[in-house]
């Protein structure tokens, strides 16, 4: 009797069990607002950006405030001696895109980064002033401003100087990177505040020489970089220490509106970057090769979804390093490049049962013809406008040359172009003669600032620093939301992975699920976690249903969201 009590029991606490385990985990919502929202990599800049447009100022307003705050407050990345790309759509649905990335100075020659036998020089574009272009920040933000601002320019860089003369409170991981980086700045550099002391959490580094640059810029306009004493200052400095940029590189330097590159996805339609940033073209490519697969059918993360995905990326990798590069010197086949036909044939060789060699695949053939040192902010407005930014120095801290005088880094963008054909980048990314470099040429660049519809209306905003990890990131997210009914914090929270045709393996994040590996690797994938502590920290904005925003800002920085 006793035995048959046990047996009659042990069921009953099986299902009880098992009913516990399928319920539903309640979902994990980032920081929500009604009507406007800011999410940045400092809390310090959210806030400067929500209160411009509390003061009636829009998301271009806020744009510009948020994008000078991120110059004091994350110098690891925000910049005006660096460049960037902003995505936005108005509140009517229309869409447009603008390019203030930096250029190579007009003394740049295709073989400057070699030596007499035709071999790379190791770090020469990637240390010191010979790694800088010329920076396109300021005539970006005072583009924004002069076609959709709203408030007067004095009123948006007016907290940034307050913040640069208050001092800006120092943070864990900031100490660590300043630590980090301290040998490097000595050896690009005469002088440099971050020489002066250890910097710790909690102490407050002031910024006076930055706070009358602000100041000389609010007095005298976009003319103070780029022909006044600010280009004076900057160009003297970077001629002491030897590099080629002149007065006539800044006199010349010009942002451009540039056509964003808009395509469907399972009935959402994503709008991302154009060239000379390969995001959205990249992009576009790897969510519609996996599109007639009908991805949500494999469990997240699992070793299908990730196969998949790391097929379309290894494809995608490999045109990008063969066709793209600045639209201003080369042809891009776009619309052949993310034409369905043409996805379909790349994709013709996948197999489930292994892995596809890089070394078997090349580009596409064609009939006819950034960094975990960049920084990205998501914006929406309580009109309804919603603007992507991601601003960048390439490296951390970009070129580590300071410019003392004007209290602000300037960037490594060289790098980004090819020193040499064949010859892989500090990101690993292998580029062509489309890349080469050439004066007055943008640089190719991952950045892929990106906003998401759904039924014609606002859905998502997005985008991610990274380097060559930002595409996927950013991709990885718009699958989270779309196919896996994730929150934006959820989203945002997960780890992640990356594939890159070349090198030939996949990167994970340390907290990726190993149980993965195994069948991975029976496949003939190869499995890196050595070098990806990071892939990406996305800044991202969700539309909820009821119409509220949330924010997801990711928890791998000091990332946070505010609005109202």
């Amino acid at each position: 009797m006793k035995k048959i009590i046990l047996l009659f029991f042990i069921p009953l606490l099986f299902i009880q069990c098992k009913q516990e385990i399928e319920q539903p985990k309640e979902k994990e919502y980032g920081f929500i607002a009604d009507s406007a929202m800011v999410v940045s990599a400092r809390i310090e800049a959210s806030n400067i950006g929500v209160e411009i447009m509390e003061q009636g100022g829009n998301a271009f307003d806020a744009m510009v405030a948020t994008s000078l705050a991120l110059v004091v407050t994350y110098p690891f990345a925000g910049n005006i001696g660096g460049g960037g790309f902003m995505v936005y759509r108005l509140n009517d649905g229309t869409s447009g895109a603008l390019d203030y990335r930096e250029k190579a100075p007009l003394a740049a020659t295709q073989d400057m980064y070699l030596d007499e036998n035709g071999n790379v020089i190791e770090g020469k574009s990637i240390l010191g002033v010979m790694a800088v272009g010329t920076p396109g920040t300021i005539a970006g933000l005072f583009e924004v401003h002069k076609k959709f601002g709203t408030l007067p320019f004095e009123k948006l860089i007016q907290p940034s100087i307050d913040l640069a003369e208050k001092g800006v409170v120092v943070t864990e991981k900031q100490a660590k990177r300043l630590a980090k980086y301290r040998v490097l700045f000595e050896e690009a550099n005469k002088r440099i505040i971050f020489l002066d002391t250890t910097w710790n959490a909690s102490d407050t580094i002031k910024y006076p020489a930055l706070a009358n640059t602000f100041k000389r810029i609010r007095d005298h306009g976009e003319k103070e970089f780029y022909t006044g004493k600010t280009a004076d200052i900057l160009v003297e400095y970077i001629q002491q220490l030897g590099g080629i940029i002149t007065k006539e590189d800044l006199a010349k330097y010009e942002a451009k509106w540039r056509n964003p590159i808009s395509f469907s996805y399972d009935g959402n339609k994503i709008i991302s970057m154009s060239p000379p940033s390969s995001g959205g073209i990249c992009i576009a490519q790897i969510l519609k090769s996996i599109e007639p697969y009908e991805i949500q059918q494999y469990k997240h993360n699992s070793p299908k979804y990730i196969q998949l995905i790391t097929e379309a990326e290894r494809r995608a990798y490999a045109d990008r390093a063969h066709y793209l590069g600045d639209p201003d010197f080369v042809n891009i086949p776009v619309d052949s490049l993310t034409s369905n036909s043409y996805l379909t044939t790349r994709m013709a060789d996948f197999n489930w049962s292994k892995a596809t060699a890089s070394s078997s695949i090349s580009h596409g053939s064609i009939t006819g013809y950034e960094s975990n040192e960049t920084t990205h902010y998501s914006i929406i407005d309580k009109f309804g406008n919603a603007v992507s930014v991601t601003t960048t120095l390439n490296g951390a801290y970009g070129s580590k040359v300071y410019v003392e005088k004007g209290g602000f880094f300037l960037n490594n963008e060289m790098d980004d172009l090819s020193a040499k054909p064949g010859v892989p980048n500090m990101f690993g990314l292998i580029g062509a003669e489309a890349n080469a470099i050439a004066p007055e040429k943008r640089m190719l660049s991952s950045m892929t600032p990106t906003i998401v519809e759904k039924n014609g209306k606002l859905k998502m905003v997005l985008g991610s620093p990274g380097g060559s990890t930002i595409i996927t990131s950013v991709m990885q997210n718009i699958l989270n939301v779309l196919e896996y009914d994730m929150t934006m914090q959820e989203s945002v929270s997960k780890p992640r992975f990356h594939h890159q045709w070349l090198p030939d393996d996949i990167k994970f994040e340390p907290a990726f699920d190993t149980l993965v590996f195994a069948p991975l690797k029976k496949l003939g994938y190869k499995i890196d976690q050595s070098n990806s502590p990071v892939i990406g920290k996305v800044d991202a904005i969700l539309v909820l249903p009821d119409g509220r925003l949330e924010g997801g800002a990711d928890p791998r920085g000091d990332d946070k969201a505010a609005g109202f």
